[in-house]
């Protein structure tokens, strides 16, 4: 576990250059354009009212997930997902985007996946608080269960920090890693329950696809916005969920710190 302290050590020394860089990526984004950072609140509300016209009323007839609206029940999955996706394949790419950073030996590269996760994370948190009013706004409040969601958050973040660590170096030695992480990626948005309930599945399916961790994390989002369960009272699949995002940990942490000298070389 030290080679797993050594990477998050270099993440609290860095703090404040990964705030710095991550904000001035986030403004420098959208600087030629006249909307400017609007475009972050625009662009998932527009996929959201796609979704929900596809899925709402051309496949499910308005018809709604037990006794929530199908769209309040598509927003609060669909919007952690909307965050998840670009950061995994953005964050992939991080290292080998970098080669002026990489190439400054003294350049701390471990912090260049969580930049850009902070980086989306702008956008993500404002979502978040507008999803949290169209709730209420349409009488939803889970009352206890949203204490749940700070944990939730963090098992968000811990999952993709050591995600994204493995495939940045994964994808700077080997190329073709990046296009895979884009395909598996549009793949999972449908085999997760993020547009569609998995609940009239075969419980053998269920137990399948709830071996991908980020099963986990939509599920609990819900669990938190519109109630109904606590994460403890699975306790067999919480201690799944972590033993996965340790071992990606892990596993990525190990083989950043074998491989980050020679980056250059491979770039």
């Amino acid at each position: 576990m030290n080679l797993v302290w050594q990477i998050l050590k270099e993440q609290l020394v860095n703090f404040n250059l990964i705030f710095r860089l991550s904000l001035f990526q986030e403004r420098s984004r959208y600087n030629m354009h006249y909307l400017g950072a609007f475009w972050q609140i625009l662009n998932p509300f527009m996929l959201i009212g796609i979704y929900w016209f596809v899925f709402g009323f051309g496949i499910r007839g308005g018809s709604s997930i037990g006794e929530t609206p199908f769209f309040l029940w598509l927003i609060v999955g669909l919007v952690p997902w909307l965050f998840i996706s670009p950061t995994v394949t953005q964050g992939a790419n991080s290292v080998h985007s970098k080669i002026s950073l990489v190439s400054k030996m003294k350049f701390p590269v471990s912090v260049l996946p969580t930049i850009k996760i902070v980086e989306n994370s702008f956008s993500f948190l404002v979502m978040m608080v507008i999803t949290m009013i169209i709730l209420l706004v349409n009488g939803f409040f889970s009352g206890l269960y949203l204490l749940q969601l700070p944990y939730y958050l963090f098992c968000l973040y811990f999952l993709l920090y050591g995600l994204t660590l493995l495939l940045s170096t994964l994808t700077t030695i080997i190329r073709d890693i990046q296009q895979m992480v884009q395909s598996i990626m549009r793949i999972m948005m449908y085999v997760l329950p993020i547009l569609w309930n998995v609940d009239a599945l075969p419980t053998a399916i269920v137990n399948i696809l709830q071996l991908n961790p980020f099963f986990y994390i939509i599920d609990g989002f819900r669990y938190s916005l519109l109630g109904g369960k606590w994460f403890f009272n699975d306790p067999a699949y919480t201690l799944y969920f972590w033993f996965i995002s340790i071992l990606i940990l892990f596993i990525g942490s190990m083989v950043h710190l074998k491989f980050r000298h020679k980056f250059v070389d491979y770039i």
